[in-house]
Parts: structure tokens; C-alpha cells; sequence
């Protein structure tokens, strides 16, 4: 069979497969938007429950700043390597079903976390960083197939919904470890919210049982295989650094942001409140950025706002950290919000069709989430070594310089 034969029954199999995806039957479109938002507020929660408690857990085990970080980076290191077998277990087994055992492996890595074990910390969190991997890396794809005319905007309520649960997590944390009498029945009571998310998703796998074998994998990258690997695209590297570099400024502030607060004199409580804070107001620009990059061709502009919004906030945690505390919470909210919508948004919009979108999407996420978890990590060494938070943050600036340069690539119109 000659080249242009092979790629004419290639192209067939893809627009096959695609078709299929589309036209699989689902359950109720309400009882799907419930399952995403419901999965997408568990995508940050068990992460941003710990931040305000890492000085209890400090004290709790004895442990130094660096050894603190590992609490935070050690999940998001799992979410780089859970990414690497997302693509493969949607394929195997369909996309509904492997979101449905990550809520409940998610559930199960919250309670194992609070564990009376510094061991149980690391190990809960590598079952909630793997987790948290599989819904990241299938929900593009998922999104991909079964709205294919409303993707930008389904990005923004599923990147809304993720921050958002961030947000009431953030602020409950404190007040539930004092209503509830301690720091591990804060963290395990978010267990809770998995529960109910899966349930939630529950109709999905049904459905999927009955689904041709084809019309289950088309959400997550079917056996057909794209001419060209993302791997080789030099696109597609230039929207997982983006991915990659965003999401270690987030997660170096998720880790240390109420710390570098509380160091500087201010109150563990009002630290928790103002990180809240932050945390709602990335709703905003989570919302607001995704659906501003689908009417645009290129998304260029909103590189240059989200960068130099994150930027100028962490100068200010650096110049005058409680002084103006509001306001570097609320410019780096806008900024954080916007570039994790972004970063989502580019990989759906350089992608042709779901195939690619999920493929895409755990290059980007494998490498991204592995980048970023040095960051927390980094951060909380170099705090150590130095006693101050200078030279961490100017680390970061770099970053948002390197982000910078890389997501105006990424922004350009084309497709992977």
C-alpha cells in the first residue's frame, strides 16, 4: 500500500472514529454538566486544603521548610506522572469510567493522608496527585467530543468550577480544623466532596456500558494513530511549557502563599482569609480569559496580560508582602485564573479534533505538572537556605519571563 493510500485510510479512520464520538449516545446533557462541574471542584481542593495547614503538619512531625514543601510537591509531582497513563487507561477502558475511579481513588488518597504518619502524608499524596492526573488530562478530550461547537466556553466553567472549589476550600480549612477539633479532620473531611462528585458521575459509566467499543474511546485518543505524533510537534511543546511554566507559579503560591504572609507578622487566620481570597478571585479570570480566547485568532494579547499580571503580583509579595496583601492577593488572582484558563483553553484550540485535544492534553499535562512541581519544592529550599523570601520570588519572575516568551508561540493561530 503506497504513502498516500495509508494516509487517506488513516485520515478515513480518524473521521470515522471522531463521528462516532460524536454520536455516541449520553446520558442527560444536565446530569453531565452536574458530573463535570462536580468533578472539576475536586480538581484543586485536596491541593489547597493543605496550604493552610502546613505549619501544623510542620509541627506536628518536625519538619523543616524543605521537608514541608514535599507535602505540596509530591502531588503535583503525580500529577506529571499520572498523566503519562491517562491517555492510555481512556483508551482501554473510556474516558467516564477511569473519571469515575479517579474520584474514588481521590476520596481514598484524602483519608489515607491524614493517616497518624508523616509516611501517610507522602503517600496519600500520591494517590490524590494521581488522581487529580486522570481528570485533568481526560476532561479536555471529554469536552472536545461532546461539545464540539462549545468548547471555549465549557473550558471556562469547568476551569471556574476547579478554582472555585479551590476557593471554599482555602477558606474552610482553618475554621473546619477548629470546628472539628484538628488539622487531619480538616483535611479528610473533603473526602466527602469526591464522594459526592462520583456519585454524580455515576450515570456517565452506565451509559458507557452501552456505547460500541469504538464510541467509548473516542473522548480520550482512539487506537487510530494522527500522521504526525504531538510529541514531534514543536506547537505542541510550546503549549505544554506554557502549561508547564503557569502552573509552577500557581503551585509555588497554592504551597507558600499563607507562609510567606505569616512570616512577614501577619495572623494565621486572616493569612488563610487572604489566600481565600486569591483563590476566588481566579474564578474571575478563569472564566473571563477562556471565553475571550475562543472569539479570538490569536491569543496573544491575553499571554501578555496574564504574565504581566502574575508578575506584578509576586513583585509586590516581595516589596511590601502585608502592607498591600489584598491587592497582590487580587492582581495575582486575575493573572493565576486567566493563565490556567489559557493554558487550557490553547490546548483545545490547537488541536483539530478530539483525538489530538487528548493527546495534547497529556503531553502537556505530563510535562507541565512535572515542571511544576519544582517549583514548590525549589521554593521552600531556596527559602531555607537564605531565611528570606527574595530570592524564591525572583526565581519566579524569571519564570513569568520565560512564560512570557513561550506562550506567545503557543498563542499563534495554528493547530497541532
Amino acid at each position: 500500500m503506497g504513502v498516500g493510500a495509508r494516509a487517506v485510510e488513516a485520515g478515513g479512520r480518524l473521521s470515522s472514529v471522531a463521528t462516532a464520538g460524536r454520536r455516541a449516545p449520553l446520558a442527560h446533557p444536565v446530569l453531565l454538566l452536574v458530573g463535570i462541574v462536580l468533578a472539576s471542584l475536586n480538581m484543586r481542593a485536596a491541593l489547597a486544603s493543605v496550604s493552610p495547614l502546613v505549619g501544623e503538619l510542620a509541627e506536628a512531625y518536625g519538619l523543616s521548610s524543605a521537608a514541608s514543601s514535599l507535602v505540596t510537591s509530591v502531588p503535583v509531582l503525580f500529577l506529571g506522572l499520572g498523566a503519562l497513563v491517562a491517555p492510555w487507561l481512556g483508551r482501554r477502558l473510556g474516558a467516564e469510567r477511569v473519571l469515575f475511579a479517579a474520584l474514588l481513588l481521590l476520596g481514598g488518597g484524602i483519608l489515607v493522608r491524614v493517616l497518624p504518619s508523616a509516611a501517610a502524608l507522602t503517600y496519600g499524596g500520591v494517590l490524590v496527585g494521581t488522581a487529580i492526573a486522570l481528570l485533568n488530562v481526560l476532561m479536555p478530550g471529554l469536552i472536545k467530543r461532546d461539545f464540539p461547537d462549545r468548547a471555549a466556553s465549557m473550558t471556562s466553567v469547568y476551569t471556574g468550577a476547579m478554582i472555585a472549589g479551590a476557593t471554599v476550600v482555602a477558606a474552610s480549612s482553618v475554621p473546619l480544623e477548629r470546628a472539628l477539633g484538628g488539622w487531619r479532620a480538616s483535611l479528610g473531611f473533603w473526602s466527602l466532596l469526591a464522594v459526592v462528585a462520583a456519585v454524580a458521575w455515576l450515570p456517565q459509566v452506565l451509559v458507557a456500558r452501552g456505547r460500541s467499543g469504538h464510541g467509548a474511546r473516542a473522548a480520550t485518543g482512539p487506537g487510530a494513530v494522527p500522521a504526525r505524533s504531538v510529541w514531534r510537534s514543536a506547537l505542541a511543546w510550546q503549549v505544554t511549557l506554557f502549561m508547564g511554566l503557569q502552573s509552577l507559579w500557581s503551585y509555588v503560591l497554592i504551597a507558600w502563599m499563607p507562609t510567606i504572609f505569616t512570616d512577614h507578622g501577619m495572623s494565621r487566620s486572616t493569612a488563610g482569609v487572604v489566600f481565600a481570597f486569591n483563590n476566588l478571585i481566579q474564578v474571575a479570570g478563569a472564566f473571563a480569559v477562556p471565553l475571550l480566547a475562543g472569539r479570538m485568532r490569536s491569543q496573544r494579547p491575553l499571554i501578555v496580560l496574564v504574565t504581566t499580571l502574575v508578575a506584578a503580583g509576586y513583585a509586590g509579595l516581595m516589596i511590601a508582602p502585608v502592607q498591600g496583601a489584598w491587592l497582590w492577593a487580587a492582581v495575582l488572582g486575575v493573572g493565576q485564573g486567566g493563565a490556567v484558563g489559557l493554558a487550557l483553553t490553547l490546548i483545545v484550540l490547537r488541536s483539530g479534533d478530539a483525538v489530538t485535544a487528548a493527546r495534547l492534553s497529556g503531553m502537556a499535562q505530563t510535562v507541565g505538572y512535572l515542571l511544576a512541581a519544582v517549583g514548590p519544592l525549589a521554593a521552600g529550599a531556596l527559602h531555607q537556605a537564605t531565611g528570606s523570601w527574595t530570592l524564591p520570588i525572583t526565581a519566579v519572575l524569571g519564570v513569568c519571563a520565560a512564560a512570557l516568551a513561550v506562550g506567545l508561540l503557543a498563542a499563534r493561530n495554528r493547530t497541532v
